[in-house]
């Protein structure tokens, strides 16, 4: 396991072993620091080289879950197995739906927009969501990782023949794809493979690939992530590192203005906002009882605190009882590493 090091400036450099780094923290030559759940350095002093490797992130898309893999030729540092950011459209046309009871009924609402959904380059709040995601985690590995080549598994739908409108917005996950790809080709450079051909390189090397695609281990995602990696920037042909870091979504409601689901009487209570006393939702907090642990709403009995992976711990917490440390961007969690 490597810890990534930043200098000054907050500029990536190349990861380093965990006895330099303790090292460094001791000689008070580096300040440790967290960045969504990974460990890293911060250097106080001039870095001694800045010679680079070629780094590349291996993305495996999935339909549930997804796998990312950061590595050099020389390690892998980093496996990431993450929960796709799939229910942003049911959201949207629920949201749509609770609008349009609103105008037939003395309640807020705003006035009916002029219908825009005819416009060919018109990305849906879903497949925007789904794809948007995957440029977020990319975006905070190459701030704690100097990343150089993005090699991700390209997907494909059914196309139809002679039928040139449905072929250019036919499928949400072509439109969504290409938007990837264009937003991710302005920063590092871009590689496909088929799924055939990521099959392909892990028979040879004699890797398998888990049936099981929910269990949070190495060869059910990340192993193809590794193999899309190594076929960029070469190495070993065993993988180094097994260790995965799961991490999912947070559940943000926007715009939201009341509950779904009518109370006693037929009243629908507001839901309420985001903020509280300078508080905000989805802030890491330290509890005196808990340990880490997320801020996820307030209500009147106090404030409601989930655990990292999701589960309620407690609705009725005090501010004295925690110690507020920084805004999370993804619940995170430890996986397991495979035998591979």
């Amino acid at each position: 396991m490597f810890v990534p090091v930043v200098d000054k400036n907050q500029k990536p450099l190349m990861p380093t072993k965990p006895s330099r780094a303790r090292k460094w923290i001791r000689d008070k030559k580096a300040t440790p620091f967290w960045k969504n759940g990974v460990f890293c350095v911060r250097l106080n002093v001039d870095p001694s080289d800045r010679y680079f490797q070629e780094i590349c992130v291996g993305v495996d898309p999935g339909s549930k879950k997804e796998g990312f893999t950061v590595k050099s030729e020389a390690h892998t540092y980093l496996n990431i197995q993450t929960d796709a950011h799939n229910k942003v459209g049911k959201k949207v046309e629920k949201r749509s739906e609770l609008r349009r009871g609103r105008r037939s009924r003395k309640c807020p609402n705003r006035k009916q927009k002029k219908h825009n959904l005819s416009n060919r380059n018109r990305l849906p709040a879903g497949t925007r969501a789904r794809w948007s995601w995957k440029l977020r985690i990319l975006d905070w590995l190459s701030k704690i990782y100097p990343i150089t080549h993005t090699c991700v598994e390209d997907i494909k739908a059914r196309t139809i023949e002679r039928a040139e409108k449905w072929n250019q917005s036919f499928s949400p996950l072509e439109v969504g794809k290409q938007w990837f790809y264009t937003e991710v080709e302005k920063r590092w450079k871009l590689l496909t493979l088929q799924g055939w051909e990521t099959q392909k390189i892990r028979d040879r090397l004699g890797l398998k690939k888990s049936s099981k695609k929910l269990a949070e281990t190495f060869d059910a995602h990340c192993v193809d992530s590794w193999c899309l990696a190594y076929h960029t920037v070469g190495g070993q042909d065993t993988p180094g590192n097994t260790d995965i870091f799961c991490i999912s979504p947070i559940p943000i409601r926007r715009r939201e203005l009341h509950r779904q689901t009518p109370q006693k009487g037929g009243k629908r209570p507001r839901y309420g906002g985001t903020t509280w006393n300078g508080l905000v939702k989805n802030t890491l907090v330290r509890h005196i009882k808990y340990g880490l642990t997320r801020i996820s709403g307030f209500g009147k009995k106090g404030i409601s605190l989930h655990s990292l992976g999701g589960k309620r711990l407690c609705q009725n917490a005090k501010t004295q009882d925690f110690r507020v440390l920084t805004r999370l961007n993804f619940n995170y969690r430890s996986g397991h590493s495979s035998p591979t």
